[in-house]
């Protein structure tokens, strides 16, 4: 079993950085591949990134790639998400979610893998 909770989420002017925290509890954190998502009001939940539980691989989607960074400090149980250069379009409540499957070196980009789920953090980016 695996519990999330986010962090890091605000308000920025278009440009600016945000990090958002995911802090698990649960012996498995350091096992399983984890996952970022994001949800705007009308639209379905949409991947944002994702890496495996070494922390060596990771995939991004492509409106992401080259703006936010993915990390994970199996040590302190917390997945991290640098943002970067912030556009109105990155607008949303971000998730962050763990799979079930241990020691499994590939990254998740479709959500029904993910079986754990954080309660979402508010990201607003003005222009």
């Amino acid at each position: 079993q695996v519990q999330l909770v986010e962090s890091g989420g605000g308000s920025v002017q278009a440009g600016g950085s945000l990090t958002l925290s995911c802090a698990a509890s649960g012996r498995a954190f350091s096992s399983v591949a984890m996952g970022w998502f994001r949800r705007t009001p009308g639209k379905d939940r949409e991947f944002v990134s994702s890496i495996d539980w070494t922390g060596r691989l990771t995939e991004y989607a492509s409106s992401v790639k080259g703006r936010f960074t993915i990390s994970r400090h199996n040590g302190k149980s917390t997945l991290y998400l640098q943002m970067n250069n912030l556009v109105p379009e990155d607008t949303a409540v971000y998730f962050c979610a763990a799979v079930s499957y241990t020691y499994s070196s590939r990254t998740y980009s479709e959500s029904s893998f993910y079986s754990y789920w954080g309660q979402g953090t508010q990201v607003t980016v003005s222009s």
